[in-house]
């Protein structure tokens, strides 16, 4: 393999794959990245056995080939060359010569062969929506995720394909995040897959600015992205996700409409008080008011007190701020609904116009 480009035509692709590298690995070729050279192409992928990301760029190939180089001691170099400068990569027996003016790096290789990849999976049928929609939809659910739950299930975000419907669902438990969106294709078969934690976090890094649309598709055990040039392709988690329908309560008689900015700087404020290990607040309404207070074992208090659009008689309830406050961040409108049943059921939050997007907090008692 040889090759002769900009120092910035080798950066970019690699910047794309290098999140699934990690830097321990068990197995020596998993610390490197695969190029393939060929055709006018050069496509560069990394894995680590659960997530497989590959990126693509046109460019001129001097003489076609594979081999894989470390990773992290190429991104580290091609980062340490001067800008705008022409590099030169040749493959001599088992070493890689990479070359940028008077600098000269000679790297150890080992055969593309042995780099497992995911190239030939079946999968069924595609989704194609734009990427803004997709990162919007991940965005506002993956912060519900479980982390090394026991309920392994739970460690990943569930994507559920119905119709023309996609929708995301997170939950660790004590909380549960729904948003769904209308994609332009139709599933050709309603699905309900789980995307490790892993996945989430690097298809949230492929999504960019620009107006290149996103597809998805799946197989029996792996979900597949591509964005533009860059492909990510993840294992599945193998699990019956909890029926989310039945968690989400109906909107309950007690409703509190509230200005969210407002609600959520209040809570922000009392949060700095709370007990630093249970983060719990307690919320008092009554007409026309939402009082928040806070307190901790040191004997310290905080209370705001905000106006909202309520008339529901007299309830106190104690939350998890933290879970609140995510909630209220994740949505856009400018009215937040918060609905609730009695003072032990759960808050359903949502935005006052739209049910595009829900969240339910379970209460906690102070």
């Amino acid at each position: 393999m040889k090759l002769t480009t900009q120092r910035e035509q080798l950066l970019k692709p690699l910047q794309h794959v290098i999140g699934v590298v990690e830097r321990r690995q068990t197995l020596p070729i998993l610390s490197n990245v695969l190029m393939v050279a060929r055709d006018g192409k050069l496509a560069l992928t990394a894995t680590d056995l659960e997530v497989e990301l590959s990126s693509s760029t046109e460019l001129a190939i001097d003489e076609p080939g594979d081999i894989t180089l470390p990773a992290r001691k190429f991104l580290d170099i091609l980062r340490a060359l001067p800008e705008d400068t022409l590099v030169s990569l040749a493959v001599e027996g088992d070493k890689a010569l990479l070359r940028c003016g008077r600098s000269r790096f000679s790297l150890a290789t080992l055969p593309a062969a042995d780099f497992p990849t995911l190239e030939d999976l079946p999968f069924e049928g595609h989704i194609h929506l734009p990427q803004t929609t997709l990162k919007n939809l991940i965005e506002r659910t993956h912060f519900a995720m479980a982390q090394q739950d026991v309920r392994y299930y739970l460690n990943g975000l569930l994507l559920d394909m119905e119709g023309s419907l996609l929708r995301a669902v997170a939950t660790d438990g004590h909380r549960l995040a729904f948003c769904e969106v209308a994609t332009e294709t139709v599933a050709s078969v309603n699905r309900q897959v789980i995307v490790p934690r892993k996945g989430v976090q690097e298809l949230l890094r492929l999504f960019n600015d620009a107006d290149a649309d996103a597809t998805l598709q799946i197989s029996a055990n792996h979900i597949r992205a591509e964005v533009g040039d860059i492909r990510l392709t993840s294992k599945l988690i193998d699990g019956k996700f909890p029926d989310y329908q039945r968690v989400i309560p109906r909107e309950g008689e007690r409703v509190i409409l509230a200005d969210r900015l407002l609600v959520r700087s209040a809570l922000s404020r009392a949060a700095i008080l709370s007990n630093e290990k249970y983060r719990g607040i307690r919320l008092q309404a009554e007409d026309w008011m939402l009082r928040v207070q806070a307190h901790n074992p040191e004997q310290e208090e905080a209370e705001e007190e905000v106006e909202v659009n309520y008339s529901g008689g007299p309830l106190e309830i104690g939350f998890n701020v933290t879970y609140l406050l995510d909630a209220l961040g994740a949505l856009s409108g400018e009215l937040v609904k918060l609905s609730f049943t009695d003072a032990s059921s759960s808050c359903l939050i949502q935005e006052a116009e739209g049910q595009s997007c829900k969240y339910v907090v379970m209460p906690m008692r102070l």
